[in-house]
């Protein structure tokens, strides 16, 4: 089977930049070399049969309701070697440790305010902060619980953070089932490679929100805005996993500032909240009004430590894209240690020279929404027509604040199978960090791939489709 190899001046997942395959991708070459191009066309029919069957869909918003996608699943794994994620591992443990000590001084003692490290303004303005936190005991003082820490590989061969996920990090489901297609389609690679298991994230993740509570056998449900959010599938898998309670806000009720759930046996307590529910949605008692997804009164009996919500409220404003260029000063400043993962470099618009040199050199930077997700409100520069580029220019000098800036990465490839065979396309990396009694992962995370020649948008509401994850547990020698 051919194999396109990567541009030059790219890292290649794959090959290195001579051609040659990487030490640990040697087994997985000769199975792309010796497969049969028919065998694998039926192996990809029979996976987005089975995605389709199993209901791995989502909903794009701005959509028809009820208007399902199936995200494109890759065959043709991403491998990490067991070396690349120790180094992986212990960054991601130093950076969500940071963020969680960050939000526990800001709702509290206020110190790297205090020491000029981030200014109140910043901070206090943030439209995720949520001055109700302040003085909160958390248990454990924990606010992220779970975290996704979104990553990606530069021409350089380091991982950079692209971006913190705080408050409600989507594709953990993905990344299970892309293992277990895998396995089914494919065992014969696992018989011949040292791959590090992922199945054991649903108990890990019950473990954590158990952890959270200081109850000796707390009650979890799984808080879910319902069927149409473009996350459901995933709000149902892990439910379904963990074996807790599948819930919506009107199947809770709040009685002397506790939660309860309706059951046919009568009210249920319930201690803790993983929550898939936004902050302003959570209490039209305490945020917005109109809403029907949360639940009157939740708030109260939140702040009363009755029941415990991962994440906690107010985790938003860590993940704000104004506040991850001083994610590297956070780790200095709490854990007294030199950040392992690097940032990307970034310019803050809100600030007078930063927003000059962002407007000088704008077709060549990507400019992003401090609350943008998803891919959206985004501008590539090198790939923008000259009319986005005049509509960012205004946006950008009449709300500079709104906007961060960043150089044009030019991210990792991995071979990938596309309508001309197989190619390389950009991907990046999602691992997911739970903290609980102690931080812990499994070795992986969602690989999304971008499937457009030449794309740097991996987003599945933008287009793009998954891989699965290899951890290589022993390197070759």
């Amino acid at each position: 089977m051919r194999i396109e190899k990567p541009g030059k001046g790219i890292y290649d997942e794959i090959f290195d930049e001579h051609g040659a395959v990487r030490p640990p991708c040697k087994a997985l070459e000769d199975w792309l070399l010796n497969s049969d191009e028919h065998l694998i066309a039926e192996k990809r029919r029979e996976a987005n049969v089975l995605f389709q069957r199993l209901g791995i869909t989502f909903n794009v918003y701005g959509e028809d309701e009820g208007a399902d996608r199936l995200i494109p699943f890759d065959l043709i794994p991403r491998i990490i070697s067991a070396a690349e994620w120790q180094k992986l591992q212990a960054g991601l443990r130093q950076r969500v440790q940071a963020l969680n000590r960050f939000l526990f001084d800001i709702y509290h003692d206020f110190d790297i305010i205090r020491a000029g490290v981030i200014s109140a303004e910043q901070v206090f303005s943030n439209a995720q902060y949520q001055p109700g936190m302040q003085n909160l005991k958390l248990p454990r003082n924990l606010y992220s619980h779970i975290a996704g820490i979104d990553l990606i590989r530069h021409s350089d061969g380091d991982y950079y953070v692209l971006e913190d996920n705080l408050r409600c990090p989507s594709g953990v489901s993905y990344m299970l089932e892309n293992r277990r297609m895998m396995m089914r389609l494919f065992p014969e690679l696992f018989a011949h490679s040292a791959v590090a298991p992922v199945d054991h994230y649903p108990a890990m993740l019950g473990e954590t929100l158990r952890a959270s509570s200081l109850k000796p056998d707390p009650a979890v449900v799984v808080l879910t805005p319902g069927r149409f959010n473009s996350a459901y599938f995933e709000h149902a898998f892990l439910a379904r996993q963990m074996g807790v309670e599948l819930v919506e806000g009107a199947d809770l009720f709040i009685r002397n500032n506790q939660v309860f759930m309706k059951t046919t046996s009568g009210p249920q307590q319930v201690d803790v909240i993983y929550r898939r529910v936004d902050d302003d949605f959570l209490d039209p008692l305490s945020g917005n009004p109109d809403s029907m997804l949360g639940v009157p009164g939740l708030y109260a009996a939140y702040r009363t430590g009755n029941v415990v919500l991962a994440n906690a409220m107010g985790t938003g404003v860590a993940d704000d894209k104004s506040i991850y260029p001083y994610v590297p000063e956070m780790i200095r400043f709490y854990l007294g240690e030199e950040p392992i993962l690097k940032n990307v470099p970034t310019w803050q618009c809100r600030k007078k020279e930063d927003l000059s040199y962002v407007l000088d050199n704008l077709k060549d930077l990507v400019v992003k929404e401090t609350q943008g997700a998803g891919g959206y409100g985004m501008l590539i520069g090198p790939m923008a027509s000259r009319k986005e580029l005049d509509h960012f220019r205004a946006m950008l000098k009449a709300r500079p604040e709104n906007y961060i800036a960043q150089p044009t990465l030019s991210l990792s490839t991995c071979p990938t199978f596309v309508d001309e065979g197989i190619a390389p396309r950009h991907l990046d990396l999602r691992p997911f960090v739970l903290s609980g009694k102690k931080v812990q992962m499994v070795a992986g995370g969602l690989t999304r791939v971008a499937l457009s020649k030449g794309s740097l948008v991996v987003n599945s509401s933008q287009g793009g489709g998954t891989k699965d994850t290899w951890v290589m547990e022993n390197d070759p020698c």
